[in-house]
């Protein structure tokens, strides 16, 4: 009998070769066990600009309403992607508009498996990045300039006060770049950092360049720090936990001499450069989970990784690829245990946790996708390298022995 599920996920369909293996997964690994019950989403490029990207918000208000969401990965179009879907424009990325609508913030981590080393050596636990998902870089507003002029930052107020700034004075062609943040998100951020280093009992470090951005980026250090201060300095100390601000720079430095183990809250563009630093030194990419959590507590679960694009393409020519599918496989495992956990199922629970330690095991057993052989060492095992469908397919062989024992 399948696992029964009381309230639907929100599944969000994705792009290109993460929209091949989402099936795939669906079909191999979760619908032979759970009577899996979703709230279907396409978010495909195609889709996107059928709706004019109304299918993106209206994915992101489902999760606000159901609270629990799990992402394919999708493409966020450039001029040459404009060109190639024949796009009426290059729409915004569909991440940041789901994050700008639920307000939250991305928690990303890396798996660690056993006969895949971390590229430094002193890491033994894992670095969680907590990323600000709203504005800065991924709101901005640009202009290209193309003669002399001034460029002028200005605000008005609805009190028809007035503050300008001069940005710079341009003799020639030249670009602009304008970005906000709101007090209200970065409390939100800060107070979800906080939370989150005591319900997984780790230390919290904070950073940002505020000597060069000495009002933008020092709001965010006067925020965490006014807030860590009032709300969670005794229940820190309690816990026996840290928190610290310092300079990205520094931080950057810490973080290659120490043994792992932290939460490392960055602003929006530092999380993502950050997030793939450590996701790529821990061992690949496709092995880093990614998690949006909002204040109101909801959910959204992804990998941190793209589309990829180049096996897509081999698999339309009928080649054979060997993409990684474990962040994916997470994503889908995160959200089932979110889902079990608020909806007190204990068997979907279960199911999720077998379902990631079958994946483990494939690999520490020596069989996984070609990304992984060259990372893994382990002289008693020999790797072997499958395809997509062959190494979902040897999960699943572990997976039902783990079920079948349960059972």
């Amino acid at each position: 009998m399948k696992i029964q599920m009381k309230t639907p996920l929100v599944e969000m369909d994705g792009d290109e070769m993460t929209r091949i293996l989402w099936k795939q997964i669906k079909d191999i690994l979760l619908e032979p066990y759970i009577d899996l019950k979703t709230e279907y989403y396409d978010l495909s490029l195609d889709e996107r600009e059928r709706t004019k990207d109304q299918v993106t918000i209206d994915a992101a208000n489902a999760n606000k309403r159901l609270g629990v969401a799990v992402k394919c990965a999708t493409i966020t179009p450039n001029a040459q992607r404009q060109k190639e879907y024949n796009l009426t424009k290059m729409w915004k990325s569909p991440n940041g508009t789901i994050r700008a609508i639920l307000d939250g913030t991305v928690f990303r981590k890396p798996i660690m498996v056993k006969g895949i080393t971390p590229c430094v050596r002193n890491w033994e636990k894992p670095i969680t990045i907590a990323r600000h998902a709203f504005g800065d870089v991924y709101r901005d507003s640009e202009i290209r300039v193309n003669q002399p002029g001034i460029a002028k930052l200005i605000f008005e107020a609805e009190s028809g006060e007035q503050i300008v700034e001069e940005i710079a004075r341009f003799t020639g062609p030249g670009v602009l770049q304008g970005q906000f943040n709101k007090d209200d998100s970065i409390e939100s951020f800060s107070r979800s950092c906080f939370e989150f280093a005591l319900s997984s009992h780790q230390d919290l470090w904070f950073s940002t360049k505020d000597t060069i951005s000495k009002t933008y980026d020092h709001r965010f250090k006067d925020i965490f720090q006014n807030i860590y201060d009032r709300e969670y300095k005794d229940k820190f100390e309690s816990a026996g936990l840290e928190y610290f601000y310092t300079l990205i720079d520094d931080a950057v430095a810490r973080i290659i001499r120490s043994k792992g183990g932290m939460i490392w809250a960055c602003k929006n563009y530092d999380g993502d450069v950050m997030s793939d630093m450590v996701s790529t030194a821990f061992g690949s990419l496709a092995m880093m989970t990614s998690v949006l959590v909002s204040p109101e507590g909801n959910y959204e679960y992804e990998a941190a990784h793209g589309t990829v694009t180049r096996h897509y393409y081999k698999y339309l020519q009928g080649e054979e690829t060997s993409t990684n599918p474990v962040a994916t496989i997470f994503a889908w495992t995160g959200a089932l245990k979110k889902r079990g956990e608020l909806d007190h199922l204990d068997d979907l629970v279960a199911f999720a946790n077998h379902l990631e330690q079958a994946t483990l095991q494939t690999i520490e057993e020596g069989e996984m996708t070609g990304d992984l052989i060259t990372l893994f060492h382990n002289p008693q095992v020999e790797a072997k390298k499958l395809n997509s469908r062959q190494f979902l397919e040897a999960i699943a062989k572990r997976l039902l022995v783990l079920q079948v024992t349960k059972a």
